[in-house]
Order: C-alpha cells, then sequence, then structure tokens
C-alpha cells in the first residue's frame, strides 16, 4: 500500500488549508468516519471515547456527536483537561457542541485519582483512545499517563484515533502507551505504523479517507516548508549550513546570484570559487560573500587542490552557473563531483553527471528541458505525464534528486514526485535559475535532498509572484532574492 510519514501528512493538512479545505473541515470528516467505523462494526452497547487537549481529542468529539445520534449507543466522553485547555480552535468547538446533543456524560478530568475516570472505562464496552495524537516527546503526563493505564487494564475492545497514544518510535521509548485492538488512521497509511514496535500497539490498521484534496499532496504549498529545517534560536555560525559556489569564468552575474540567494534563504556562510578574470566583479556584489579567486580564466583541473580543500570546509557544493561549456570545465567538473558529501548541479556542470563513476551521497540536478534532453541524449516530452516518468526514470538510474524546471516543475528522487506550480512568465529573465540553484544549496545543507529540492522550487516561485506583483515583465534575478525572506516567514 502507498504510504506516507507523519510529517509528509502534516504538510498536506497546511497546504489543505492554503488552498481553502479548513482543518474543521478535515476533522468533521475524521470523526465522521471513525463514528461510521464503530457503527459498521457494532450493534450497539456503551462507547465512551477518551479525548486530550488537541486534535485528536477534537476527533473524538465530532464521532460524539454523530454516534450520539443513534439510539442503540450510549455515548459518553472524557475530556483529560479542562475545556480552557484545549489547545485549538477546532477542537474546542467541537467539544462545545456536545452540550446541545444527546451525550450521555461529559466529563473534564484533570485529577488523575478522580473516581469517574475508571468508573466510566469499566463500564464502558467500546473506548476510543483519542488522547495523544504523533510527536509525543519525554514522559507522558497525568492525568494522561492514568488514563492509559486504565484502558490497558480494562479489557474492552479499543479504538485508537491516527495511532495509540504514547506510541514509541526507535529514537525513545514511552513507558504509558495504548494497545489498541483497531487503529483507524486518515487518508493513507503511515510509515511509521509498519514498524514493528508500533505493530505491537496498533491492532488491525484501517486507512479511512477523509477527502483530502490531491493537489495538497501532490504540489509543494506552505506545509512542506513548514517542515523544513531552519536555523534555531541557539545555533551558532556555520550550524545553518556552508555553501561553497563554484561558477563563473564565462560570466559573473550568474554565481554572485546563487550565492545572494543561499544568504537570504539562510545559509550561515558562502564562499565564491571563480575563475580570476571574474573573482573581483563577483566580489563587488556584496561584501557578504567570501570569494576565492581560481587559478585562470576558466574552470581547470589545476584548481582542483583548492576546490578539494574548500570541498572538505563546506557543507554544500553548488556548481555550473556561468562556468562555460569548454571540455577541460566539464572535464574539471567531472572530476569535483566525487569531492562532494552534497551537490547541486546546474547548468554547464550538469553534463559532467553524465559518465561520473563512483558514489555520491546527496544529489540535486536542476536543468531545464533543454538540459535534461542533453544529459538524456533523448527529447523530452512536453506532455506532463510523460515528463513525469522521464524525471523519476532517470533519478532512479542516476541516484540523484532531479528538480526539472518548467511550467510545472516536477522534482523525483526515483520513488516520489512533487510538482510546483509557483512562479511565472516573468521568470524567464535571466538569472532566475541561478538564484533556484542558490536557495537548492541553502536548504540542502540541513535538509533532505528531496525536501530541499521541492521547497526551493516553491519558494523561488513564490518569490518570482511577489516581485512579479511589484515588477511585472520588468522583474529582475535580484527582485526575486529580495523577497526569499518574505516567503521563508510564511
Amino acid at each position: 500500500m502507498d504510504s506516507i510519514t507523519w510529517e509528509e501528512m502534516k504538510a498536506i493538512d497546511a497546504n489543505c488549508a492554503q488552498l481553502g479545505l479548513l482543518p474543521i473541515q478535515l476533522m468533521e470528516n475524521a470523526g465522521s468516519s471513525i463514528s461510521k467505523e464503530i457503527r459498521d462494526r457494532f450493534s450497539g452497547g456503551k462507547i465512551l471515547l477518551v479525548a486530550g487537549r488537541g486534535n485528536n481529542g477534537g476527533d473524538a468529539f465530532v464521532a460524539a456527536r454523530h454516534l450520539c445520534e443513534y439510539p442503540q449507543f450510549q455515548v459518553d466522553v472524557i475530556l483529560l483537561g479542562n475545556v480552557a485547555s484545549i489547545r485549538t480552535e477546532e477542537a474546542k468547538r467541537n467539544f462545545l457542541l456536545l452540550r446541545h446533543c444527546k451525550i450521555n456524560n461529559i466529563k473534564e478530568i484533570t485529577n488523575p485519582g478522580d473516581v469517574s475516570l475508571s468508573e466510566l472505562i469499566n463500564n464502558a464496552d467500546v473506548i476510543v483512545d483519542g488522547i495523544l495524537g504523533t510527536g509525543v516527546a519525554g514522559k507522558i503526563r497525568e492525568p494522561e499517563a492514568s488514563a492509559i493505564e486504565l484502558i490497558n487494564l480494562s479489557g474492552k475492545y479499543v479504538i485508537a484515533i491516527d495511532l495509540p497514544s504514547g506510541t514509541p518510535d526507535t529514537k525513545s521509548e514511552q513507558v504509558k502507551c495504548v494497545k489498541a485492538d483497531l487503529t483507524i488512521t486518515f487518508h493513507k497509511m503511515k510509515e511509521e505504523l509498519s514498524t514493528p514496535v508500533a505493530f505491537y500497539y496498533t491492532g488491525e490498521v484501517k486507512v479511512s479517507s477523509i477527502g483530502i484534496c490531491s493537489h495538497a499532496e501532490s504540489f509543494t504549498g506552505i506545509g512542506n516548508l513548514r517542515t523544513l529545517n531552519i536555523r534555531t534560536p541557539d545555533s551558532h555560525k556555520g550550524q545553518a549550513g556552508r555553501i561553497l559556489i563554484i561558477g563563473g569564468g564565462a560570466y559573473s552575474g550568474a554565481p554572485a546570484l546563487a550565492a545572494l540567494a543561499a544568504l537570504r534563504t539562510g545559509a550561515d556562510i558562502v564562499t565564491v570559487a571563480a575563475p580570476a578574470n571574474v573573482a573581483g566583479t563577483i566580489a563587488s556584489f556584496s561584501p557578504d560573500l567570501i570569494v576565492r579567486c581560481l587559478s585562470s580564466q576558466r574552470l581547470c583541473s589545476e584548481d582542483i587542490p583548492l576546490v578539494t580543500k574548500l570541498a572538505y570546509q563546506h557543507d554544500v557544493i553548488v556548481m555550473g552557473m556561468g562556468l562555460g561549456n569548454d571540455e577541460e570545465v566539464v572535464e574539471t567538473a567531472r572530476r569535483i563531483i566525487p569531492l562532494c558529501k552534497k551537490l547541486v548541479l546546474d547548468a554547464d556542470a550538469l553534463p559532467a553527471l553524465e559518465e561520473t563513476k563512483g558514489t555520491y551521497s546527496e544529489v540535486v540536478i536542476t536543468p531545464h528541458a533543454r538540459e535534461f534532453a542533453r544529459i538524456r541524449k533523448i527529447e523530452t516530452s512536453t506532455e506532463i505525464n510523460n515528463r513525469i516518468e522521464e524525471v523519476m526514470a532517470f533519478s532512479r538510474e542516476k541516484k540523484v534528486v532531479t528538480l526539472l524546471k518548467g511550467k510545472v516543475d516536477i522534482v523525483s528522487d526515483g520513488r516520489k514526485v512533487m510538482l510546483n506550480r509557483t512562479g511565472n512568465a516573468g521568470m524567464s529573465v535571466g538569472g532566475t535559475g541561478d538564484v533556484l540553484a542558490g536557495i537548492t544549496g541553502a536548504l540542502l545543507a540541513i535538509n533532505p535532498p528531496m525536501k530541499a529540492a521541492a521547497c526551493a522550487a516553491y519558494i523561488n516561485g513564490t518569490a518570482g509572484d511577489l516581485a512579479f506583483k511589484d515588477k511585472g515583465y520588468g522583474l529582475l534575478a535580484t527582485d526575486i532574492i529580495e523577497r526569499i525572506t518574505d516567503v521563508m516567514r510564511e
């Protein structure tokens, strides 16, 4: 079965909201699906929904509202906390609605010794666990810990919403965890539920559709940006990435644009290694750039010792912008590739990938359609579905992430595909691809390649859309760089 991670589901939820499908609508659909599953499996009985203060609790409140309309079910609800402590507006609204429904009992429990907690659990026929969602860290507190223990001791049939509360992962082991008979998860199977540890707690796993917009999953959006690793408040210089730009010779502006874009995206240190004839010009773009002068007017084999030293000092190399297509340039780029821990290949360095041997762990390439056709030696299809297949096949074969630029950007690691539709016709101006390469390099420093490439495409296109509102078809690549921080703040 096609599966996703909890992080991907979180991004999808946020992308749905960006498209107009509100969180409260998804909560309604989730709760309704829980109610239907209970009605399909049980002819009647006492149903107890034990809810926490987050959105898992909100799903339980919706399920209770639906279930109580069926006379064969007696519905009780426990909120572990009080109404003022409910953390989301959607969950609070659904809890307050229960006061206007045919609920048998609604209990707000803050004291783990409250006798009504054990009484309601022991009197139930079916217990629904809506206590905790994903991302639980550290020891589970009261009254949640006592509720989990009482549920496990009850011997009753237990249904978990999304995942059993307290489910341990490979990083941490919870002392308390609900052991469910059935887990209802939403939209798609979660990879984390397939682990041997999780399987012990989940029981049967049922995937329920809740009406997710397909574009919220296939196209990048604000939700994907919110899953990015970013600089933490206590970070120091270098932790957010040291980026080496290798470019220039034939041109001077391209590597400068990539370097400035990387800085605006959040990289701590950006160094440009450029041939001698353009190094001074690149340095004049900004005092924020560190420029290292190469030996000649084009990248050449004599530069390998210096580049080797610089590669060791940096987290990511971004190579190709403005290098020119001389054969010695391509051959030197080919020799540099194995030196890289993480690499973004663009423009004139792309042909160097073709015959490179050896292993390199994390590589993103950023061709446009003509460049992609050139390195594949096959014309690139104009039909989107065919393009997707071509990008997937190439990425799988070369073991790289491909970001194929176009009206719709296609990003694939050979296994998954993400699309991006931000951007506009004004971005056909020179330099926007160099900006994209710089953004990708900055994100790749502290993020996985697929995520870095997909989010870079979104940031570049959205920054371009903001710039287009101000400049129209007169926008420049530098205008896009100035709007990167506006996008990142979203």
